[in-house]
């Protein structure tokens, strides 16, 4: 290691390690805070949001042109872009996890004992967050938001393209907890492009309790493997569209098209569109018209390309791919089990949805798709914890502990256990 890079590390770790000291004294007075404290934190946020509108479109306007600079695809940059809707949906979100039930306090289970101990199983707050995330600036208000509903200090490390935006989302976040008389440091950010950053904050289990990651493959894989707390992980979307033979057709073109097309840089977007060999041809012919009418470039397996000659070739790589972009892979499979086992084997386990009028088929596919979020008739562009009235979402889980799928409140609470007797000793 240079010296330089040696002395590089040194400042991030000393950074970091000052940030998480003030979270962990903050997570102390956050615990105890009541949910008035935390509302008004939230409602104040929401309106120094739309008071910085200006501010933040300049702010945004320098993450855009470094992403330009640094040839961020057209996806990246619509997610990394902010615009007065985006804006206004922040501050909403934000009053909409303002408006939520607080987790914290609630009986979760209670129940009393022959020898006259009565328990609880109460929620508690996780403690200190860190949020390690790429791109969408969006993602501070949220995960700042989150956390503190759910009295949780947080760390948030955004992408290096989002450092001004997210610089000043957070400030209004802190000017909110001002306002209702909670710590400052209740919501930091890591205000640094430095990627020694991500290690020393991975580093720090005596202080974070919980990283929860949100990116690309490569910084999933990097949390993974050097984190030494507990993960929250959120791998890739590539998410699936199934049309069964029990499809309707108008349905199916709509949530074809929409799955793909509403957003391609979402992780909710279709990378991959499953139809039944038994389906109207023409109902594929349509789909595929429709997507190559909108630029989608499309890539399907022999039986696709004679459908349509638009289509080029799919590989086997394909059929791993997240694209993130105007991009999808087609295949034709023999009816529900083979989508199923098509599903399972090649996709991230993120969200996956069937499209058929067959209850039969809609059961033995909810049941045995493998994946966090499961959807009939529905477009997966819906994987959102806002769609699923959680208020917003600090990522979709795709492990199996703790939590899975949309990452809520609810969703950043440990609980412990509350027993209270009169006396009782053990025999």
């Amino acid at each position: 290691m240079s010296t330089a890079t040696a002395l590089q590390q040194d400042d991030a770790t000393a950074q970091i390690r000052a940030l998480a000291e003030a979270a962990r004294a903050a997570s102390h007075e956050l615990a105890l805070a009541d949910t008035d404290a935390k509302n008004n934190a939230l409602t104040a946020a929401a309106a120094a949001v739309r008071a910085a509108e200006a501010e933040l479109l300049e702010a945004n306007a320098k993450d855009v042109a470094f992403g330009q600079e640094k040839n961020l695809s057209h996806a990246m940059i619509d997610r990394l872009k902010l615009d007065p809707a985006r804006i206004e949906a922040m501050a909403s979100g934000l009053e909409a996890v303002a408006a939520l039930p607080d987790p914290v306090g609630e009986v979760m289970a209670s129940w009393e004992r022959p020898n006259g101990l009565r328990i609880e199983r109460v929620r508690v707050p996780l403690g200190v967050i860190g949020v390690i995330y790429e791109s969408r600036p969006n993602v501070t208000a949220d995960a700042g938001g989150l956390c503190l509903k759910a009295g949780n200090a947080s760390i948030l490390r955004g992408g290096s393209e989002s450092l001004h935006s997210s610089g000043v989302i957070t400030e209004c976040l802190q000017r909110g907890l001002e306002d209702a008389g909670l710590p400052r440091a209740s919501i930091q950010m890591v205000p640094t492009r430095d990627r020694a950053a991500v290690g020393a904050m991975l580093a720090r289990a005596d202080l974070i309790d919980v990283i929860v990651p949100r990116g690309g493959k490569s910084l999933i894989e990097r949390v993974m493997n050097e984190a030494r707390m507990p993960v929250f992980a959120h791998l890739e979307g590539l998410c699936h569209v199934y049309v069964d033979a029990g499809a309707d057709p108008e349905k199916a073109r709509a949530i074809a098209f929409n799955a793909k097309m509403r957003r391609t840089g979402i992780c909710g977007a279709a990378e991959t569109l499953l139809v039944d060999r038994q389906a109207d041809p023409a109902v594929l012919r349509a789909i595929l018209s429709d997507l190559a009418k909108e630029g989608c470039e499309l890539r399907g397996d022999d039986d696709v390309r004679a459908l349509d000659p638009r289509v080029g070739t799919a590989t086997e790589d394909d059929w791993y791919t997240e694209y993130l972009d105007t991009i999808l892979s087609v295949r034709i499979v023999d009816g529900v089990e083979a989508a199923i086992d098509h599903i399972n084997h090649y996709g991230s386990h993120h969200t996956d949805s069937i499209v058929t009028e067959d209850p039969d088929a809609a059961r033995k596919f909810l049941a045995e798709v493998d994946s966090a979020i499961v959807m009939h008739n529905a477009s997966t562009q819906f994987a959102d914890g806002g769609e699923f009235g959680m208020g917003a979402e600090i990522g979709i889980s795709t492990g199996r502990m703790h939590a899975r799928g949309p990452v809520g409140t609810e969703q950043l609470t440990s609980f412990k256990y509350v027993v209270r007797g009169d006396g009782q000793i053990r025999p």
